[in-house]
């Protein structure tokens, strides 16, 4: 929440409008006097690291009624207030509705009572409005995300993963019991997101005898060898009598019936709490600017609006139509309609659902399908993480759809010498969680060993290639496509899906592993600037990874709220360092003690990070002193974020129906023919949905001699960082949200790839 108001302040006061906090939420808003304050710039400095709302929030009986609405328009008009933002869920929302339809009733009333002249009621006729919503749960329909849901999912996987390493040693199984009383989201993408055996949501009861088969599923996977079950409840699950299912029922039942060692955890107000998310940093920073654009742009007859996520895109709902349609979903599960529960939640909800439930459940041999397809995974290029849940992912949706399944080792290089196994649902349990490539990873791109890979693909009968991996899988897939007229063998389908922290991959605004990186980068740039506190002012210059595309530094940046980033894509000279200099030394001369500089490694190779180094150290003298940190590869390691452990699931459940579609369109006289662009595809994301792209057609929009796209949607964001860092620069409005209108999906639109 606070990296959103930070964006509103300072939005607003950019756009030269007065800008005022409104402390407790609605009971400030009664009770006025100190808790209506005018803010400048800096009273939003170094909030964006802090949870919560700095500004407080807190329920209010008052504004329920009429006479705690009047005194509250009262106060707003005293000080001139007519546009207003509120961050919260649903309640605090219609309760900013009822409010504005009120307006000029109240003003009218305030009159009669002589509190305000006949004036004051022309001039502050009607009240704007404006909501973002800032909910763990990710409850409210008409967004992918609300504003806190990323950083709770982060508490939640922090958690199981801490409990995985303790429940593998002992032999246990785990119930862990999360928020959501009546939205499951967290509870289904907690679990799919670390592999969970069982999952109990309101919007999805389990079917009569639920009991037995849970019970059958945790014994099969002791069986297996399996140390560890772990089972996630939502707070507000239910069964499909409308009766709780609780984590103690589940545990009772697990001990009584198995007698397996069970643990309960609850992590109850855990998941509010702690850092905000990368993601959840710059979602709140880009609604918070759309926010104030979209109270400049209100008339007295456009509808209170919500800003919100779609894809990758920022768009406006009216706001009653978002309220409506989620008490839709509340009526829906209270009378049983639990599909159309499910629905009315949004594609993101449906296909995480439909997502899990494939991959979850192995169905016994006999009723699997058998296609008599065999279909290879492979990594290639740097490590990414979330790898490797792609290939977990791939592996057991393979299996499903009846393919036999090959796992290649150390990528095009091991394929060369034969390093091939069949792999099994089993093999990949426990894998979401891993960071790196278990499979092993090479930069090899697959021309120097055409023969050698086609005599492979002949000797294990391939018939078709999953690879997940950077700018080198994409490339891969070319000179594969390039060398089926040599080689028959690669006349097969082929699916690259994006694996790369730099997200430089054509065809794809976001790829796995970036999420990742961008989290290590934000919580490095946090450490290091409380590193700084108390001591005299001082600027940090830190050099991130990503080659020569500045999706890192830049996001980063906007993220750690830093003063500069250096891209590649945005040519600099030694005037804008001299600027950039002069910017920061006017800005150490007030209140804020600390400077933050992000610079991409390959941006300029003469204005080194040495060099900038030294620049801001000269021209600092006497004002700041520096320090410089290079990141390097810490960025790639570690545990994989939910983010990219959801995005490498769904993408490479996708990628492998399509591969299955593609092998039976192309099976002809007992083999697998396919010759055309169209079989040798990415699969990326563009704006709001999943695309699949001939590789071919991707050549043109490459930039291959610095491996970036030609064309960049965050470098639109570049604006935004400048003006929350106080830069004057023009923001082009071109790509902020119009008003749409809240549309019930049908269940087809689902699989046409919403994340």
């Amino acid at each position: 929440m606070n990296a959103a108001v930070r964006a509103v302040v300072r939005m607003g006061i950019y756009v030269k409008a007065k800008v005022y906090f409104i402390y407790e939420g609605y009971q400030g808003m009664v009770d006025g006097g100190d808790n209506i304050v005018e803010v400048s710039w800096e009273s939003v400095s170094s909030i964006l690291q802090i949870g919560g709302t700095v500004i407080g929030s807190a329920r209010c009986k008052a504004f329920r009624t009429r006479a705690g609405r009047l005194q509250a328009a009262y106060n707003l008009v005293r000080r001139g207030i007519t546009n207003l933002c509120v961050i919260g869920g649903d309640g605090s929302l219609t309760g900013a509705n009822l409010f504005r339809e009120e307006w000029s009733g109240l003003l009218e009333e305030l009159a009669q009572k002589g509190k305000i002249d006949e004036e004051a009621v022309k001039k502050y006729a009607y009240l704007n409005i404006v909501g973002m919503v800032g909910s763990i749960d990710n409850d409210f329909c008409g967004t992918d995300m609300t504003i806190g849901t990323d950083s709770a999912l982060h508490r939640i996987i922090e958690v199981v993963d801490a409990i995985m390493t303790t429940a593998q040693s002992h032999q246990r199984t785990f119930v862990l019991e999360v928020m959501g009383r009546h939205c499951g989201y967290l509870a289904l993408v907690s679990a799919l997101a670390c592999g969970a055996d069982w999952v109990f949501i309101p919007e999805y009861p389990p079917e009569e005898g639920w009991e037995d088969t849970m019970c059958v599923k945790l014994s099969e996977n002791r069986a297996r060898k399996k140390r560890l079950n772990i089972i996630i409840v939502a707070e507000g699950a239910i069964d499909c009598h409308n009766k709780p299912i609780t984590s103690e029922k589940v545990k009772d039942l697990v001990v009584q019936r198995l007698g397996f060692d069970t643990r309960v955890t609850i992590l109850g107000h855990v998941q509010r709490g702690g850092t905000p998310s990368a993601f959840d940093r710059i979602l709140a920073s880009r609604m918070g600017v759309e926010a104030v654009l979209a109270l400049l742009e209100g008339t007295p007859d456009t509808p209170a609006c919500v800003v919100s996520l779609s894809g990758n895109q920022s768009v406006r709902l009216p706001l009653m139509e978002c309220v409506q349609m989620t008490q839709a979903v509340q009526k829906a599960m209270d009378e049983g309609r639990f599909d159309d529960a499910v629905r009315l939640r949004g594609r993101s909800f449906e296909n995480n659902l439909n997502t899990y439930k494939l991959l979850s459940q192995k169905k016994p041999d006999a009723e699997l399908p058998k296609s008599n397809f065999n279909v290879a995974v492979l990594n290639v290029g740097a490590p990414a993480a979330g790898m490797n849940a792609a290939v977990r992912s791939a592996v057991r949706v393979g299996i499903t759809e009846g393919h036999k399944m090959f796992a290649v080792i150390d990528g095009f290089e091991g394929f060369a010498k034969g390093k091939i196994k069949e792999i099994n649902w089993g093999d990949v349990g426990g894998w979401t969680g891993q960071g790196g490539s278990i499979l092993g990873t090479k930069r090899t791109l697959p021309g120097k060993f055409l023969e050698k890979i086609a005599e492979q693909m002949r000797t294990n009968n391939i018939n078709a290639l999953m690879v997940i991996g950077g700018f080198e899988g994409y490339e891969s897939c070319l000179q594969i496509y390039e060398a089926r007229s040599r080689f028959e063998e690669f006349c097969v389908p082929v699916c690259v899906v994006p694996a790369t922290l730099s997200n430089n991959m054509p065809g794809s605004d976001l790829s796995m592993g970036g999420d990742t990186a961008l989290n290590v980068i934000v919580e490095t740039c946090d450490r290091i600037k409380q590193s700084a506190s108390g001591t005299k002012r001082r600027v940090f210059i830190i050099e991130t990874m990503g080659g020569y595309c500045g999706y890192l530094a830049n996001m980063g940046a906007l993220a750690a709220g830093a003063d500069a980033a250096y891209i590649f894509e945005e040519q600099f000279d030694i005037r804008e360092l001299q600027a950039n200099v002069e910017h920061l030394t006017e800005k150490m001369k007030t209140s804020i003690q600390r400077g933050l500089v992000l610079r991409n490694e390959n941006c300029n190779e003469n204005y080194t990070t040495d060099f900038i180094y030294q620049l801001y150290s000269e021209e600092g003298k006497g004002v700041f002193d520096c320090r410089k940190n290079v990141l390097g590869h810490m960025q790639q390691g570690g545990a994989p974020s939910p983010f990219d452990r959801n995005f490498g699931t769904k993408i490479s459940a996708k990628a492998m129906q399509w591969i299955s579609k593609k092998l039976t369109e192309t099976y002809r006289k007992g083999k697998v023919f396919a010759n055309t662009e169209d079989s040798v595809c990415l699969l990326g994301m563009r704006r709001r949905n999943l695309v699949f792209q001939p590789v071919t057609e991707l050549k043109k929009e490459t930039d291959f001699v610095h491996r970036i796209p030609m064309e960049q949607w965050w470098l639109k964001l570049r604006p935004l960082m400048k003006i929350l860092a106080k830069y004057k620069t023009s923001y082009d409005v071109s790509d902020s949200g119009q008003l749409e209108h809240v549309a019930m999906h049908s269940p087809k639109e689902a699989e046409t790839g919403a994340i």
